[in-house]
């Protein structure tokens, strides 16, 4: 135990010492897993922040940096929104996001409906007014993309079949969110989508309107070549930063798979990426 929590605050300060070295307006931080946060000036957003499951191949949150959301604490302080691409234990924990919404009166949430009926199951009363803040995105597979507006946010999402399409996971609401911050900044997170091109092909226009600054695929993206064309020709980031990477990834890109040699991956809790 004491170990753990020696790596963990180890992790977190690190983090903290690396943007404090490297700060700049429009930046990607790094929690965990799928968990990233995005900086636009004042303009904070997270996605997949809270989850409990590691299957025993994930990085959890580390404690510290958890600690710090719950209290509003920098670098996690006047965050404005939190995306979830799906409900599955290694990305969303229905109770932590709750207790965080309650905790954080001035956090909205945008998550798949199924996330947000997991979270209004465990609600009690006095836990209702939180919803007044819950944005739930219904979309089933093949239908057109939605759009929302939040004030210093525009938010996009589409519904790309989690990875193991056809045969696999079918019911599950993956969520791919295009998020622009401050009409300056735009982000793209993936989720666990299925790296088909089939599935990015049904609205060529959707993908061509916008250039993101940045994407987070999941790491299986850059493992083939139809997934790396699908982040080159249809998502169109200017950078891709892979996630979901497990932890038996080496850091050292020599010491990885072939396909990852040469792919910008999220590796240690604390790490930053500039976006520009």
């Amino acid at each position: 135990m004491l170990i753990n929590f020696l790596r963990n605050n180890f992790y977190f300060l690190l983090g903290l010492l690396l943007t404090s070295q490297t700060a700049f307006p429009q930046e990607a931080f790094y929690m965990a897993n799928e968990a990233v946060m995005v900086t636009d000036g004042e303009t904070k957003v997270l996605f997949d922040p809270l989850y409990p499951e590691t299957y025993g191949q994930y990085l959890l949150v580390p404690d510290a940096m958890r600690e710090a959301l719950f209290a509003g604490e920098a670098p996690f302080n006047n965050v404005d929104a939190i995306f979830i691409s799906h409900f599955h234990g290694d990305h969303f924990s229905p109770e932590d996001v709750l207790a965080l919404l309650v905790a954080q009166a001035n956090i909205v949430l945008y998550a798949p409906q199924q996330a947000v009926l997991a979270m209004r199951s465990l609600a009690n009363p006095e836990q209702e007014l939180v919803f007044d803040r819950v944005n739930s995105v219904s979309l089933a597979y093949k239908d057109a993309p939605v759009t929302l507006t939040m004030g210093k946010l525009l938010v996009e999402a589409v519904r790309i079949p989690h990875s193991g399409w056809p045969t696999d996971r079918l019911n599950v609401e993956n969520i791919v969110w295009r998020v622009t911050l401050n009409e300056s900044t735009t982000v793209v997170h993936m989720g666990d989508a299925d790296s088909n091109d089939e599935h990015f092909a049904l609205d060529p226009e959707y993908w061509d309107r916008v250039t993101p600054n940045i994407a987070f695929p999941p790491y299986w993206f850059f493992g083939s070549q139809v997934g790396r064309d699908i982040l080159e020709n249809r998502v169109g980031a200017k950078r891709n930063v892979g996630i979901h990477v497990p932890r038996t990834i080496p850091g050292d890109p020599m010491r990885r798979p072939r396909p990852l040699r040469g792919a910008d991956l999220f590796i240690t809790p604390g790490e930053t990426r500039r976006i520009n």
